[in-house]
C-alpha cells in the first residue's frame, strides 16, 4: 500500500524551505500544500521593482528555497519529483514538488545541518584561504545544477571591485532605489527585511531615503571585497526565468557545500543589478555565460544569529 506523507511532514519541508536567502530578506515565496506535494509560487507583492525590475533575483531566491525543499525531503527519507512551471497560465507557479517512495537518486541529506547553519556574513573574513579541493568541489556542485562558478583571479579582481563601487554609487544616486531600500529596513521582530534595532529603525529609514551615501558604501564594499579570500561569480548559459530559478538552486547548493567546510558568503551583486554594468562584468570574463550572482566568501570571524523569518503560517496559502 502506497504511503502518503502527512501534513506535518509537508509543513516541515516548508519550514526549512523558508531558511533560504533572498534579496533584502524579502522572502518572496508562497507555498500551497497538497496531499503529497508542495507547490512553490513566487510572491510578486514582495518584488523589488527598482532593485530587481525583471524579477531575476526574486526567482533566484525562490530557486534557493526549492533547493532547500530537496535537502529537507531527502533528510526525511523521501525521494521527489519536480515539475517546473507546471501551469503556463500562472507564471508565478514555479514548481510542483511531489514526494514519492522511490529509491533516492541523489541524497542531499548531508547538507541538512548546513541548511540550518548557513548565514549571510557581511563582516570581515579570516585571512586564511580555502584549499583547491574545496574550490573544485564548489565548482562541481554548481555545474551539477546547470550553472558555472568562476573564481575572480588577481588580474580581474581590481576591475570587478571597481564595478562594485560604480554600482554602489549609481544605486545610491537613485532616489527611488533608496526609498525602496528604506522600505525593507525593519525591526527584527517584523520577521522580514534587513534588520535594524527597532527603536532607531524610523531614523535609519529616514537617513537612507534622504541621503546619498554611495561613496561611503562603495569604500566599505571595496575594503571588504579586497580583503576577502575569494570573489566568485555564478553564471548561466541562458538568461531567462527558468535559468534564474536554476541559478538559485545552484547558489544554494554551493552555499550549503561551503557551509559544510566552515565557509560563508555575502553578495556584491551591484554590477549585475545595475543594467548598464552587467555587460561590462560579463566582458571581463570573456564568456558566453550570463552573470547571475557575484559574491565574496571566506571563513567567518564570529558566529552570527539568523536573519528574521516570517511565521510559516504567513507563507502557506489555502
Amino acid at each position: 500500500m502506497e504511503m502518503l506523507p502527512d501534513q506535518d511532514t509537508l509543513r516541515s519541508l516548508v519550514q526549512h524551505a523558508v531558511l533560504a536567502p533572498s534579496s533584502h530578506n524579502t522572502q518572496p515565496w508562497l507555498f500551497h500544500i497538497e496531499d503529497r506535494a508542495v507547490q512553490l509560487h513566487a510572491d510578486p507583492s514582495r518584488a523589488l521593482q527598482v532593485n530587481d525590475p525583471e524579477g531575476r533575483e526574486l526567482l533566484m531566491s525562490c530557486g534557493c528555497s526549492l533547493f532547500n525543499l530537496r535537502v529537507a525531503a531527502t533528510h526525511a527519507g523521501w525521494s521527489y519529483n519536480i515539475q517546473m512551471f507546471p501551469d503556463p497560465e500562472r507564471p508565478d507557479y514555479l514548481a510542483r514538488f511531489e514526494l514519492d517512495e522511490d529509491e533516492l537518486s541523489c541524497d542531499l541529506s548531508p547538507l541538512f545541518d548546513a541548511l540550518l547553519l548557513r548565514r549571510t556574513y557581511r563582516n570581515r573574513f579570516q585571512k586564511r584561504q580555502p584549499t583547491e579541493d574545496v574550490l573544485n568541489r564548489l565548482g562541481e556542485v554548481a555545474k551539477l545544477e546547470g550553472a558555472c562558478l568562476t573564481q575572480v583571479d588577481e588580474k580581474r579582481r581590481d576591475a570587478v571591485i571597481d564595478l562594485v563601487r560604480e554600482g554602489d554609487n549609481r544605486q545610491w544616486q537613485n532616489e527611488d532605489w533608496r526609498r525602496e531600500l528604506a522600505e525593507w529596513l525593519h525591526g527584527s521582530r517584523k520577521g522580514d527585511g534587513l534588520a535594524v534595532p527597532g527603536l532607531v529603525a524610523p531614523l535609519v529609514r529616514g537617513v537612507v531615503r534622504r541621503f546619498d551615501m554611495g561613496k561611503s558604501v562603495a569604500s566599505q564594499d571595496d575594503l571588504l571585497a579586497s580583503e576577502s579570500p575569494l570573489l566568485l561569480l555564478l553564471s548561466t548559459r541562458e538568461d531567462r526565468r527558468d535559468a534564474w530559478v536554476r541559478a538559485g538552486q545552484a547558489l544554494q547548493r554551493l552555499l550549503l557545500e561551503a557551509q559544510r567546510e566552515g565557509l560563508q558568503a555575502s553578495y556584491l551583486n551591484q554590477p549585475i543589478q545595475v543594467q548598464a554594468l552587467r555587460p561590462q562584468l560579463q566582458a571581463l570574463f570573456d564568456s558566453q555565460g550570463h552573470p547571475q550572482m557575484l559574491m565574496r566568501m571566506g571563513y567567518p570571524e564570529e558566529t552570527l544569529t539568523a536573519s528574521p523569518r516570517r511565521p510559516v503560517e504567513d507563507v502557506i496559502r489555502a
